[in-house]
């Protein structure tokens, strides 16, 4: 991965910037490449019905985007029946999905099948583009993994081999697929990718794509630290399955006073900030293939979301103060690996 010296912006978004850059700042931008682009992170049936899903889907894919992201476990699988009725497969738009070790699930060849070819039914697919590993399953040996993912790919029924969360020496002695995407949690206040995962990426020719770039919604700033105590249901923080899992992640008290600071510097939307920073200022690399994805709990968030690719950069005083939040967080980040 390169520097954050080189992330910029396109010429399409210097009309939108003149509002927070000063006229110097624009002219460097026009000359500088294409910023970060988009995944859209599927949560269909879960946020939204198939109706909606279905006018997300065309705001989405209406702005040139293409890449859809899911996993077995979201939704109980309505998202991928969603989409499946949508029929979009094989049509220009990719479509990507995760097999994991969780709810009496392995990775083990047997299960591995099974994940995949229940996705691909639901999707009505012959193949995705991407067939991701959500996570390790310690209780299998990773050849047998891979050994069963290779054969699925000969078999035709993916394109690429992804990672999330935590092989490509083992794969290549032995002439298996080679993983060519790794799945990870970056953000304004989550840079521990950055530390090894990015050289390794880059030695390897990995792309990166990005998830939980709000931090769960943290990064909106709506949320307030003595808020946990309340009762309070919706968003990944309350009244899920995965709230403690987010809590975790991301309560803490640190980062709320990092998110106190950047908001006070940005003068602008807490979630447009955000996303500047990570299209325009952060390690991704669009000419990588690197990605951002983005989450979709209603269609006036992904539209406001996806509109936020077309703003940006932040003053380099603004992205001076985010880089010094990092120094307020750097200690509790959450593990990159799992």
């Amino acid at each position: 991965m390169l520097s954050t010296a080189s992330r910029t912006m396109p010429h399409a978004a210097i009309h939108c910037a003149g509002r927070y850059l000063p006229p110097e700042a624009c002219m460097l931008a026009m000359s500088l490449p294409q910023p970060t682009q988009a995944a859209l992170g599927i949560l269909m049936g879960r946020h939204v019905d198939a109706s909606t899903s279905a006018t997300a889907m065309h705001a989405f894919l209406e702005r040139s985007h293409t890449e859809l992201g899911m996993a077995f476990m979201y939704s109980d699988g309505q998202s991928k029946t969603i989409l499946g009725g949508l029929r979009l497969g094989l049509g220009g738009v990719k479509f990507a999905t995760k097999a994991n070790p969780w709810e009496r699930k392995s990775l083990k060849p047997d299960s591995v099948r099974s994940q995949l070819e229940t996705s691909l039914k639901r999707l009505q697919c012959p193949l995705v583009d991407l067939f991701y590993l959500h996570a390790p399953d310690h209780g299998t040996p990773v050849e047998e993994t891979l050994c069963a993912c290779h054969q699925q790919h000969q078999e035709g029924k993916f394109v690429e081999l992804g990672l999330s969360n935590y092989i490509c020496t083992l794969c290549k002695s032995k002439g298996w697929i080679l993983p060519t995407v790794y799945q990870g949690m970056y953000n304004a206040t989550t840079w521990q990718v950055e530390m090894e995962p990015f050289p390794c990426l880059g030695h390897f020719g990995l792309r990166f794509y990005a998830y939980n770039p709000l931090a769960g919604g943290l990064l909106t700033s709506k949320q307030k630290h003595e808020d946990k105590g309340r009762k309070q249901s919706g968003g990944y923080f309350f009244g899920n399955s995965w709230a403690e899992t987010y809590r975790n992640r991301f309560w803490k008290e640190h980062h709320f006073e990092a998110i106190a600071l950047m908001e006070k510097a940005t003068q602008a939307i807490m979630t447009l900030a955000t996303l500047w920073w990570m299209y325009h200022h952060s390690q991704l690399q669009d000419a990588h293939g690197d990605m951002v994805i983005l989450g979709m709990s209603s269609l006036e968030k992904l539209e406001q979301n996806l509109a936020a690719m077309e703003e940006g950069p932040m003053e380099p005083a603004v992205m001076e103060s985010f880089n010094q939040t990092w120094h307020f967080v750097a200690h509790e980040c959450p593990n990159y690996f799992r």
